[in-house]
């Protein structure tokens, strides 16, 4: 079944003001977000996380049979596709 996505009169009237360049960064953005994973350089971060948040979210991704900094870097993705 094929999902129907509804626009509406307003969304459109924005999209309209678009510049070309606008739309290609767009549609380039989406292109690369939505692509599958290849294998990228990795850039190590520091957060600050309460203590009790991670070792809740680690054992809940190790009961998932999941490593929890690759749920972290899903979650992130799924956020970009879904805030787009």
């Amino acid at each position: 079944m094929k999902t129907i996505q509804l626009f509406s009169d307003d969304y459109l009237a924005q999209c309209e003001k678009l510049s070309t360049e606008q739309i290609v960064r767009y549609l380039e953005d989406f292109r690369v977000i939505n692509a599958p994973p290849i294998k990228t350089e990795c850039r190590l971060i520091s957060i600050k996380i309460e203590a009790d948040l991670l070792d809740a979210f680690k054992t809940k991704a190790r009961l998932d049979g999941v490593p929890y900094q690759s749920r972290i870097k899903k979650i992130m993705r799924e956020w970009l596709k879904n805030k787009g």
